[in-house]
Order: C-alpha cells, then sequence, then structure tokens
C-alpha cells in the first residue's frame, strides 16, 4: 500500500490490461466463431469469470488484505454441470496470467510466465468478490466486462476496476479496447486505458500502458452541448433525455455508447453531459457500474451527481441505494443540465 496510492495504480492498471487482452481474445475466439443462439450469453460469460478471476488474482497478490466487491461468483462452476465452462474459464484466465511481463508489470503480483493457478485457485479469485461493500475500509470493485450487449456486437464495452477507500473513491481505472485512441483520427487505431487517482488528474493511456495524455473536460458551448447515453432504452430513460434535451435548446443528437466507455468519452471531451436515469421502480445502480467513472469524471474536471445534485454514495454496500439517476457533466454546463432534469422531473410528476 501507499500513501499516494502510486502502487495501486500500477496494480489496477497491469490488472485491467490483462483483461482486456482476455475479453479481446474471447471475442476473436469465441463470438466471432460460435453460432450464438438468441439469448445466449455463454462467451460473455466465460470472458466475465476468467476476467474477473485475473483481476482478483493480481489485487490478492499485492494487497492480500483487501476487499473485493465482484460482479461474479463461482458457485455454478463449482457443480459438475459447470466444468466444461469451468475448464474454458481457468485456460482463459491462466492464459491471460502468464503473458509475458510488460511495462510496469511486477511478478510478486502473480503474474508472468509460469504462473498458472490451479482451477481452486482461479475459483476461489472468483469467489473473492462476494464483498458486501459498506463505509469503512479498503474495498476494490470489478466489473470484468461492462456493456455485454457492446461487447457481443464488438462494439463499446469497458474492463472497470475501482479502489474506493472509507466510503470514497480514490483510483479508477477503465479499459475500452474498442474505443479510438484518438477519436478525431479513428484511423489511429483502437484500445485505451483511463486512469485517475484523487488529487492527482485524470489520464489516457495506450492499451499497453504506455503514452499518458492527461486529460481536460473542455468548456462546453450550447452548440456544442450533446448528452452521452446507454444504447439501451431499458438502462436509461431516452425519452426522458429529449425532454432534458428540449429545455436545454440541443439541437445535436445524442451519442449512444454501452459501458462507462461514455465517462471516459466524457473525460476527453466528447460530449458534453451523461445522463443516467432511471426507467422503471426498484433497480438500484450497483458502485462497480459508476466507481471508476465517477473519479474519472471529476479528476478530469468534471461534476457527478444523482438528480437531487448530491454525490453519488459508495458507502451503502453493493449498491447506490434507491435510484435517483447520474448526471456527470463539466463544472460549467453541469448546474444548467441539474436544472433542466429537476425541471423535467416536475413536469414527469405533474403528468402522473
Amino acid at each position: 500500500m501507499s500513501l499516494d496510492y502510486t502502487t495501486e495504480q500500477q496494480v489496477a492498471v497491469a490488472a485491467v490490461r490483462r483483461a482486456c487482452h482476455l475479453t479481446s481474445s474471447v471475442f476473436n475466439k469465441l463470438v466471432k466463431n460460435e453460432t450464438l443462439v438468441k439469448g445466449d450469453k455463454s462467451p460473455v460469460t466465460v470472458g466475465d469469470f476468467a476476467a474477473q478471476a485475473v483481476i482478483s488474482t493480481i489485487l490478492h497478490n499485492a494487497f492480500p488484505q483487501d476487499l473485493i466487491v465482484g460482479e461474479e461468483d463461482a458457485s455454478d462452476l463449482r457443480a459438475e454441470s459447470g466444468k466444461e465452462m469451468k475448464d474454458r474459464i481457468v485456460a482463459l484466465a491462466n492464459e491471460a496470467l502468464t503473458e509475458e511481463l510488460a511495462l510496469g508489470d511486477n511478478t510478486n503480483w502473480g503474474i508472468g510466465p509460469g504462473q498458472e493457478k490451479t482451477d481452486a485457485e482461479i475459483l476461489d479469485a472468483i469467489d473473492r468478490g462476494n464483498h458486501e461493500g459498506g463505509s469503512t475500509g479498503r474495498m476494490w470493485t470489478i466489473d470484468p466486462i461492462d456493456g455485454t450487449k457492446g461487447f457481443l456486437r464488438g462494439e463499446q464495452y469497458a474492463v472497470c476496476l475501482s479502489l474506493i477507500v472509507d466510503a470514497q473513491v480514490q483510483v479508477g481505472v477503465i479499459g475500452c479496447p474498442n474505443l479510438p485512441i484518438d477519436p478525431a483520427h479513428p484511423e489511429n487505431g483502437t484500445g485505451c486505458i483511463f486512469v485517475a487517482v484523487r488529487g492527482k488528474g485524470a489520464q489516457q493511456l495506450t492499451i499497453s500502458g504506455a503514452n499518458p495524455t492527461p486529460l481536460s473536460i473542455p468548456p462546453t458551448t450550447p452548440e456544442s452541448l450533446n448528452f452521452l447515453e446507454s444504447v439501451e432504452a431499458a438502462h436509461s430513460s431516452h425519452s426522458f433525455n429529449d425532454r432534458v434535451s428540449s429545455l436545454l435548446n440541443i439541437t445535436r443528437p445524442h451519442t449512444r455508447m454501452d459501458s462507462q466507455a461514455k465517462y471516459c468519452a466524457l473525460a476527453r471531451g466528447e460530449g458534453g453531459a451523461y445522463l443516467r436515469m432511471p426507467t422503471g421502480v426498484g433497480y438500484k445502480e450497483k458502485i462497480w457500474d459508476h466507481a471508476p467513472g465517477q473519479i474519472l469524471v471529476e479528476e478530469a474536471g468534471g461534476i457527478v451527481t444523482d438528480s437531487r445534485g448530491e454525490p453519488l454514495n459508495f458507502g451503502l454496500g453493493r449498491t447506490l441505494g434507491e435510484n435517483y439517476g447520474v448526471i456527470a457533466a463539466g463544472k460549467d454546463v453541469h448546474p444548467r443540465v441539474l436544472a433542466a432534469v429537476k425541471q423535467a422531473l416536475n413536469e414527469t410528476k405533474a403528468k402522473a
């Protein structure tokens, strides 16, 4: 552990990089080459489990006392009926863990040639993500493949990792294998890692962890303001966003993409605001879906709140509690977006 989180940042980048390689491999080997029956998510399930195993293994070797809040658990894989999938997951995880050492890697983190793990070690690594969260202590959040449908389409998805200490996000790392390195020059290729450390700013790296570029959300003019939103209307209310757009006199079409890649796009100046307003009753946002993105946007000079203007609370457990939505934007535009959201909410209540 380090007081300035330098080691945590290095470990997190190394873990996300290997998980990005793994998920890209799963897409190329399984999604492209398998005939998917509608509703069959087996490749993404394999990728989810294997990526969580890789990240959890690295975290546990680097910080054995730290707790982990992960999306997956291995109970089904321990049953005889799960043996075939378990074998695929173990093989993929070991392939990623035993890759040659790269920039910033350390063999003490359980990675590099000859560092194969047993089936039991891989399953235990997955299950290490069963922490229930809370308001005190150190805990990591893992979302191994954020944006399942984007992943299956070969579009945007993200490998997301954050360190929360006493309910405040201190480190966030998001890997986006399919995001253009330079949105102005898509011909330059894809694959970025976004990193933020509390009080130390935000930066974009290549997928290899090189070429750090500081990130700063540029000022937003009325002409350049547009919304980033989820592809799926089930995830965030498109009609509500349209009403907020009209209140702000936004004429540009909304930019839709899956996953926390939206936070990354916002942090480097693509789109003026990210809106995720609830579509129904009862759903609670998971902390792993927003912790890395929140610190990335804040360290790039933005503001992230709910629709009441309150900060997101990462100390309530595995969720953010009652869903008041999420508004992320640059400091100059956030107050205007928040006011328009409140007006749209009041209109909705008046119609009810």
